[in-house]
């Protein structure tokens, strides 16, 4: 079989697809737009595989032919469906859609606007407790957007298994309408290849506005997770916004609402009939009220990792292991020491006092307005109260709205600027409040060093807080974001003590 792999990539997927069909002998054509030098460490690995046909690669551009003359094109989701080279291929698929088809482990999906990496890592940190204290056989393992290809884990996996599969938008567009039984002739007929038993979906807010055409087909993209479930499986989103009102609505699976807010008290329209989470506004412990009718305490009120978004993320998870059968008090032990993840919210240094922590994966206004109101809100957390906060913020826009940001950007004591298109949109709205900025800078050690002089200038006055949360993409001066906090965590490692 002739095979195009369409973005090889250094995130895994593409890397992974190759492995996987080269593996079953298939003849692979790698094809990137990046040159060989970009893409050297995933080349590195593929060239280690013992296959029975070397690679040949295509890089710097693509070729019609190469698509043309596929059996299997392999799509990177980050390439457009509107490719004129993926309209050349007879078939087209992705490392996911070859993951779901083979998969014979209980499977868990997470989308969402921001906080999706969070809540799949908790999930599967506690599913892989349960087997740490014997309580459930198989492993639990933890894939998809997060960085992690399925495809790596897939030949290890057996029907006591649980999945954790985080997906973006593009995704799960790229699964729509596809049926099992385009992989399984025994398949029953109209099942969706994307079924999970459960479906946990975190806030929807603006995101990827230049790849998309408004927020109505993004917003679609995100249903396909729970498009293909039945009664069987359970679909989890927010009764505190309309998005998730809407999914909650239109699942065909069952629907399990959280939300800020005990039943009855949020929005008018909040479903409250069956199993539903909430935050305890007297004590702000995530409680969840079982199928049987009983309450329960699942998220404690103090949580390592600051932010009230956190907290109604892992509330979220809470509701979806909880209907899985995962008892309360094991999901309260588990969530309580959740220690968060790289690049959202991480703490990493502190020198004299002054708390660094890298937020990078905020890519939107919306989630840098998050950061901001973890470290000023008010809540405690395991690494006890913030003190001064300086944001460091700004990019490149993705043609968001920056209000959310710049109202949150008053609640900061100090801001320092990223150089992007997304500053230079930000600088008129931040003169215009009256709020001064440092930069843009064009160079993250400078953005680490001016955070840092800002900082100094609060010393008696708390702990002060530095943080890096863009609300903007990292094109231009990083090569995606992840590649941006890493640069920002040795910038800030870097700095001296004195």
């Amino acid at each position: 079989m002739k095979v195009t792999i369409m973005g090889l990539g250094l995130n895994g997927g593409g890397l992974e697809s190759a492995r996987y069909l080269a593996l079953r002998g298939a003849d692979c054509t790698v094809t990137d737009l990046k040159n060989e030098q970009d893409l050297a460490p995933s080349i590195e690995k593929l060239e280690a595989l013992t296959v029975a046909r070397p690679f040949r690669y295509v890089l710097g551009r693509h070729d019609m032919d190469d698509f043309k003359n596929a059996d299997l094109v392999i799509k990177n989701p980050g390439v457009p469906s509107g490719s004129p080279y993926l309209a050349a291929a007879r078939r087209v698929e992705t490392d996911i859609s070859l993951f779901l088809a083979a998969s014979p482990a209980r499977l868990i999906a997470v989308t969402g606007s921001k906080g999706k990496s969070s809540t799949a890592s908790a999930l599967c940190r506690v599913l892989a407790g349960m087997r740490e204290k014997s309580l459930l056989r198989g492993k639990a393992f933890l894939g998809g957007n997060i960085t992690v290809s399925p495809l790596s884990f897939l030949d290890e996996l057996s029907g006591d298994d649980d999945v954790v599969l985080e997906l973006s938008s593009w995704q799960l567009g790229d699964l729509r309408s596809r049926l099992r039984s385009e992989y399984d002739g025994g398949a029953p007929a109209g099942e969706a290849l994307l079924k999970p038993r459960a479906a946990v979906l975190t806030s929807i807010m603006a995101d990827h506005q230049d790849r998309y055409d408004g927020m109505e087909p993004y917003v679609n993209d995100k249903r396909v997770v729970y498009q293909g479930q039945n009664k069987e499986d359970a679909t989890i989103a927010s009764a505190d916004d309309p998005w998730g009102r809407s999914f909650l609505r239109e699942s065909p699976g069952r629907p399990l609402a959280y939300s800020e807010h005990p039943a009855g008290t949020g929005p008018a329209d909040s479903p409250t009939d069956g199993p539903t989470g909430w935050i305890d506004p007297r004590t702000g412990a995530g409680m969840v009220r079982l199928a049987d009718g009983s309450v329960g305490e699942a998220v404690p009120a103090v949580l390592q990792v600051p932010g009230r978004h956190l907290k109604k993320n892992l509330l979220a998870a809470a509701l979806a292991l909880a209907d899985l059968g995962i008892p309360l008090s094991h999901i309260r032990e588990s969530l309580g020491t959740f220690p968060g993840i790289e690049h959202r919210l991480e703490f990493f240094r502190e020198i004299r006092g002054i708390r660094f922590y890298n937020d990078t994966a905020a890519t939107i206004p919306e989630a840098a307005a998050a950061a901001v109101e973890a470290f000023t809100g008010g809540e405690t957390t395991g690494n006890g109260p913030a003190g001064p906060l300086i944001l460091v913020t700004g990019g490149q826009d993705k043609n968001l709205d920056f209000s959310p940001l710049v109202t949150a950007a008053a609640r900061a004591r100090d801001i320092v600027l990223l150089a992007g298109t997304g500053s230079d949109k930000l600088i008129p709205r931040l003169t215009a409040a009256g709020l001064p900025y440092h930069g843009p800078c064009t160079a993250i050690g400078d953005a680490a060093a001016a955070a840092l002089e800002a900082a100094r200038g609060y010393m008696g006055a708390g702990r002060a807080v530095v943080v890096l949360s863009p609300g903007c993409a990292s094109f231009g001066m990083f090569k995606n974001e992840f590649d941006r906090g890493r640069q920002w965590k040795e910038a800030v490692r870097n700095l001296p003590e004195g």
